[in-house]
């Protein structure tokens, strides 16, 4: 039946175990971030490469789902698809950053008291359709396209790659796909070794520069996902696959500053997503999972990940305000850091048993079942 024709493929459970690991090394460099002056001394300094590295695995994961699907597949059914896999736990983060608001009511938000509750409730309901918001809508004072809830910027991006995949980039050859991969690492080296902080950090932002941000950090990694789902060209580990794919996103991430000119981080972030995360991500797809430790482990990441991602900054607003509002050290902080750190990952496990798999259950039997009977 065609309703189940996405289930017959195996699945990369090595993959949603990584997406899991990224999705808690970006929370603790949110976490440390409002301890740090700068990019220089930031703990855990290049957490936010784990976007990137995102964007490589949805490339790979569209490709492999959807490239020899589309004889038996239309437009409208791969955007149902999407949207009844991403836009639930979209939903929830925007809810969850609208119940937690007025609880950062601190000096670094000074915002919040000029917010009147009808105005957060509308800021709520576009952030539920993911249109980016402009800077006179921002509540928070970040300048954010999604002020309720930060990284929804990502996601934003990723519709944007999702849906010109559909509607362009999957009729075009390995060839010309692999020439617009070259140009868009250029375009990348180009970004990263230029910018004045000498990071690809940005693209939340609804403006000219931050829009170019975001494309650029979107190009090549999803365009290198996508050619190397095709190319098939996959680094078979019989052991250890996971444990190694994670420990080397743990230390591409948590690898301090490097250098002491902008250009020489720019160098380490380009290789990183030029070279590293694909490569990677061929190893993930390629290993096999050995022993039940490391099966139930990657099966909890993977379950965990994406509502992890996108629920966990709502919080970060209320730790960032109590960071600054008591002039606390990250030494210090370490136990509430680990407790959040806890808590948030409790929510996302709570959201995605409660929520999201009994919603995306029941939208897919309402929007894609019926159509085929």
């Amino acid at each position: 039946m065609q309703t189940n024709y996405l289930e017959t493929k195996p699945h990369y459970d090595i993959l949603d175990g990584l997406r899991g690991v990224a999705a808690i090394m970006v929370v603790i460099f949110h976490f440390f971030e409002p301890h740090s002056t700068g990019h220089a001394d930031q703990i855990i300094n290049h957490g936010y490469l784990a976007v990137d590295f995102f964007f490589v695995l949805s490339g790979f994961v569209i490709g492999y789902a959807y490239d020899d699907r589309w004889e038996k597949m239309s437009f409208k059914d791969f955007i149902k698809r999407r949207l009844i896999r991403l836009h639930p736990m979209i939903v929830m983060g925007m809810v969850i950053g609208a119940i937690c608001y007025y609880f950062g009511n601190t000096t670094i938000f000074p915002l919040i008291n000029q917010t009147p509750l009808w105005k957060l409730i509308l800021v709520m309901l576009i952030g539920c359709t993911l249109l980016p918001l402009p800077k006179s809508m921002d509540i928070h004072g970040f300048g954010e396209m999604h002020p309720l809830n930060g990284p929804a910027w990502s996601l934003f991006f990723e519709y944007i790659g999702n849906i010109l995949y559909a509607l362009i980039i999957r009729k075009l050859s390995k060839r010309a796909l692999t020439v617009l991969v070259i140009i868009a690492a250029c375009a990348t080296v180009q970004f990263a070794v230029g910018d004045k902080s000498g990071t690809v950090a940005g693209g939340w932002s609804l403006n000219a520069e931050q829009l170019r941000v975001g494309f650029t950090r979107l190009a090549y990694p999803f365009l290198a996902g996508l050619l190397l789902s095709r190319m098939g060209k996959l680094i078979q580990i019989k052991h250890a696959a996971f444990w190694i794919c994670s420990f080397l996103i743990v230390a591409i991430m948590a690898m301090p500053r490097i250098g002491g000119q902008a250009w020489m981080n720019g160098i380490y972030e380009s290789a990183c997503i030029i070279l590293l995360f694909p490569l990677i991500v061929s190893m993930g797809a390629g290993g096999h999972i050995k022993g039940a430790v490391s099966t139930k482990v990657c099966k909890f990441l993977g379950n965990i990940s994406y509502p992890l991602y996108i629920t966990h900054y709502p919080f970060m607003y209320l730790y960032i305000g109590w960071v600054c509002k008591n002039s606390v050290p990250w030494r210090s902080a370490l136990p509430v850091m680990a407790a959040s750190l806890c808590g948030c990952i409790l929510v996302a496990y709570a959201c995605v048993r409660l929520y999201d798999i009994p919603i995306r259950k029941w939208l897919k039997k309402k929007f894609l079942m019926e159509e085929h009977k």
